[in-house]
């Protein structure tokens, strides 16, 4: 996966512009930006460009311009998306997001210091305000709204796609409610730093619990094997997002920001779910409105297979969403498959008896695990993946 945001230009997205740096490379390479798509750059200072050059098929989307330059462009044949005033977040994003950008203010990042988290609270964020965004419009029926959220979460796809380019990808399933300071959340911290080590991308549903543990254990990959105790002896001061969101992201940030520079990694939340907060240890946050697209797309993605944690309905509802494609090979060849905790999976929720039923004498058969404890895990799936 790539560090930076910017992509390059020779590539299968070499028409796609997503920074002023891309902006200023595609026109001295090229000089044209006939049939270029611009997502959401800041051209108010490249007017002389823009009214310059050939625009014929260019598509704008989202990028504040002069008025005489968006009057050229229009005119010599591109289509032009304005900025859309007053959205908490940004529907023709290029990039997904990161902790900083969605906890802006309450999270200053690495290098900046306390100061810039002290002066607001969690309601107060981008995130917080694009959820309320959400509950406000999704009962009323306007359709603007509507399509709104349907482009910002194929752009988020878009950029997800290009972010996870070439990488091997494993899933990390597991429930909200799994507590810092628990013995469950140290397993699921280690078992995310062991699956980075190995060379995985780690890619979970991006927020608190068994998710935010992974996403931490992922991160922890780039240091010592002290780093991990000591973070998670730090978090447990604030065990879970209630009944304070604010509390709960500071003690993370405090993490990041005494060890910065961590292992990349992905988490992939909703708003549908907003009252789950996204936790700040996913260095890259592709965050969706529709829950069904998010949830198709964190399976789909995790080409290198899926480790199943504990957890409740929700978890029981993403094992079988990946065992569909895998039963019928729709995605083509099966992926691994891991439960983690027998007895979770064999008598609590019997999740694993008819995942095997289902397998059986089929090319996912092969492709399945049960295994007691998440120590057990890394090899499992690298033995299923052989």
């Amino acid at each position: 996966m790539h560090p930076t945001p910017a992509q390059p230009l020779d590539g299968s997205h070499d028409r796609e512009i997503e920074s002023l740096e891309e902006f200023d490379e595609a026109v001295s390479a090229h000089g044209t930006l006939a049939h270029f798509r611009v997502q959401a750059v800041d051209l108010t200072d490249r007017t002389g460009v823009l009214v310059a050059l050939d625009t014929t098929g260019a598509v704008f989307l989202g990028c504040p311009m002069d008025p005489e330059a968006v009057a050229r462009v229009r005119a010599a044949g591109a289509l032009v998306f304005p900025p859309v005033p007053e959205l908490p977040f940004d529907p023709y994003r290029g990039l997904v997001y990161g902790p900083d950008e969605l906890f802006d203010g309450l999270g200053g990042g690495a290098g900046e210091g306390e100061g810039t988290r002290k002066d607001i609270g969690y309601e107060a964020t981008p995130d917080a305000r694009a959820y309320a965004w959400f509950q406000r419009t999704k009962a009323d029926g306007d359709v603007y709204a509507s399509m709104l959220r349907a482009i910002h979460d194929d752009a988020v796809s878009d950029a997800l796609d290009e972010l996870l380019d070439g990488a091997r990808v494993v899933g990390v399933m597991g429930g909200h409610a799994m507590e810092r300071g628990t013995q469950e959340y140290a397993g699921a911290a280690r078992l995310g730093r062991e699956l980075a080590r190995s060379g995985f991308t780690v890619a979970t549903g991006g927020g608190p619990g068994a998710m935010e543990a992974a996403n931490l254990g992922a991160y922890a990959a780039a240091f010592d094997d002290g780093m991990l105790p000591e973070a998670l002896r730090l978090l447990a001061k604030a065990p879970s997002f209630r009944p304070s969101v604010t509390d709960w992201a500071r003690a993370a940030f405090d993490v990041r920001d005494r060890w910065p520079g961590g292992t990349h990694s992905v988490g992939i939340p909703t708003w549908f779910y907003g009252h789950e907060p996204p936790n700040v240890f996913a260095t890259h946050i592709a965050k969706y409105f529709a829950n069904a697209t998010r949830e198709d797309g964190l399976l789909a993605r995790s080409n290198a297979g899926v480790v199943f944690l504990p957890g409740a309905a929700g978890t029981v509802q993403e094992i079988f969403d990946n065992a569909t494609p895998n039963y019928y090979e729709s995605r083509g060849e099966p992926t691994p498959m891991v439960l983690v905790d027998r007895a979770h999976w064999t008598e609590r929720l019997p999740a694993w008896p008819l995942l095997r039923s289902l397998a059986r004498e089929r090319s996912m058969e092969d492709r399945i695990a049960l295994v007691d404890r998440i120590e057990e895990a890394p090899e499992a799936l690298k033995r299923l993946g052989d």
